[in-house]
């Protein structure tokens, strides 16, 4: 078992954990994030589906090998259920390039399960944001429903 690094955290602080841990490039903190499940699963922009915390491990060992990402999260639905919270996010990239820096935007949809060791995500899946949908999702954001 892992150590706690993270108590009993909702599922909207477990999130700003996980993100903070990105941006830090904290690999084991961001670890702690994820639930205690050889099921868990992560498919990270344009890869592969990846099940089980050593897969996941592995790929996120690689994505910050460099240090952290530089990721904000600009806009979050909710969707609760008893036990269970789904998330689904526009996220805002920061990347340096030859040319300056660059932001892109992915849309990434994470799962959280209320476990004994407090909300723990379950599924992470992010794909690019292209320019139609970043619109939509501004309409969508202005339309009461």
């Amino acid at each position: 078992m892992r150590s706690p690094l993270i108590s009993d955290a909702e599922s909207d602080e477990l999130e700003e954990t996980f993100y903070a841990a990105l941006r830090a490039g904290d690999l084991e903190r961001l670890m702690a994030c994820w639930a205690d499940d050889d099921e868990v699963v992560c498919i990270h922009p344009g890869g592969v589906r990846l099940v089980g915390l050593r897969a996941v491990r592995d790929s996120f060992r690689e994505l910050l090998a460099q240090g952290g990402v530089q990721m904000q999260v600009q806009e979050v639905q909710r969707v609760h259920a008893p036990g269970c919270c789904i998330h689904s996010v526009v996220e805002r990239l920061e990347v340096m390039t030859g040319e300056g820096l660059r932001h892109g935007y992915l849309l990434a949809t994470n799962v959280y399960a209320k476990t004994e060791r407090g909300w723990r995500l379950l599924t992470h899946h992010a794909s690019p944001a292209d320019a139609e949908a970043l619109a939509e999702l501004a309409q969508q954001s202005h339309t009461l429903h």
